[in-house]
């Protein structure tokens, strides 16, 4: 294995794991593996987390392209976009 031609994909999966890596994530992957979608108070609220704080975490996902999210009426609900990372989570 060339270590420079697979330096992209190292970068992706580097960027990946720092985005998961933190409880709160954690446990929102665990909820939407559980759940095809869920808005985000509905998060807030099986997490007993501020709103702010799980939109916070919500955006790094979505950035990292874990999660997906869409708009239905007034809110935002999110999903799952890498259903791999629940394997990944569960090999720890």
């Amino acid at each position: 294995m060339n270590v420079n031609q697979n330096k992209a994909k190292f970068t992706k999966m580097a960027c990946v794991l720092k985005a998961i890596a933190h409880p709160t994530r954690l446990a929102i992957i665990q909820l939407l593996e559980q759940k095809e979608y869920l808005f985000v108070n509905e998060i807030c609220e099986i997490l007993s987390c501020e709103q702010s704080n799980v939109s916070h975490h919500l955006t790094n996902m979505k950035s990292s392209g874990i999660l997906q999210s869409h708009k239905k009426g007034l809110n935002i609900y999110y999903s799952l976009k890498v259903h791999e990372v629940s394997k990944v989570i569960g090999l720890l």
